[in-house]
């Protein structure tokens, strides 16, 4: 590779430095073609780019850029390298274990990671990559802590109003209960009671007592008056005339004598 073209290769990566604020240094040294393809295929899949270079072009364009800033990774340029740059901080940790599990391999394996400032040395991080918040969960989840509190005044608030009508409802109910007492009160009302004087037109069921002018029979009583027909008791009298029997007997017991 002539000074150009090595050049041209830092410039490169000057400008994916740059340009992207997460990227991954993997090593790939044992990893077939068709392996380093696949490996590609997915990244691509996934909007990650990957590069591979030379380690001492990788830590020039570094150096170029911010030498301090990058000192922690200067370390990790070693072997095979290849580099996968994301604005998504998991995205590449993901493909590195996705990758790993289907394959059943331990390559990729990786040696360090620049998370928006932050360093991550050594294959043990991958684990923890992959689940580190992306700046839109992120942004989701301080959202959600920004409304909880405002969801929380509302809901407190509409409570409190639900509970002033819920008494509002309670006080007003014993009111309504308290005014038909009062409405009691007019116990005259209950005079109109009295009003069933009208149950005199019951009487009418009096009226039946037409039926008793069945009375009248009662007064073959007078047949009873009859009675004084009875006064020919004193056709009794007569009974002297049994005097006379009897006196006729009494003659006759001389004659029998």
């Amino acid at each position: 590779m002539t000074k150009q073209e090595k050049n041209e290769v830092i410039e490169v990566l000057k400008g994916k430095f740059s340009q992207y604020s997460n990227f991954y240094i993997t090593d790939t040294e044992s990893l077939t073609v068709a392996q380093v393809t696949d490996l590609r295929r997915h990244c691509f899949n996934k909007q990650v780019e990957m590069k591979v270079a030379k380690n001492s072009l990788i830590r020039k364009a570094l150096e170029g850029l911010d030498a301090e800033k990058y000192t922690g990774v200067y370390d990790s340029l070693h072997k095979v390298t290849a580099l996968l740059f994301s604005e998504n901080p998991k995205e590449p940790a993901l493909i590195l274990a996705g990758f790993r599990k289907a394959s059943k391999k331990e390559k990729p394996q990786l040696k360090a990671a620049f998370i928006n400032g932050d360093i991550f040395v050594g294959d043990d991080q991958l684990l923890a990559l992959t689940k580190i918040k992306t700046k839109h969960e992120l942004i989701g989840e301080i959202i959600g802590l920004l409304n909880s509190p405002i969801q929380r005044v509302l809901g407190a608030l509409q409570n409190k109003d639900a509970a002033k009508e819920t008494a509002t409802e309670e006080v007003a109910a014993p009111v309504a209960e308290v005014a038909p007492v009062v409405k009691v009160a007019p116990v005259v009302e209950v005079a109109p009671v009295v009003e069933p004087t009208p149950a005199v037109e019951t009487v009418p069921a009096v009226e039946t007592a037409p039926a008793v002018e069945a009375t009248p029979v009662v007064e073959v009583a007078p047949v009873v008056e009859v009675a004084p027909v009875v006064e020919p008791t004193p056709a009794v009298e007569a009974a002297p005339a049994v005097d006379n029997t009897s006196a006729a007997d009494v003659s006759e017991t001389p004659d029998g004598k």
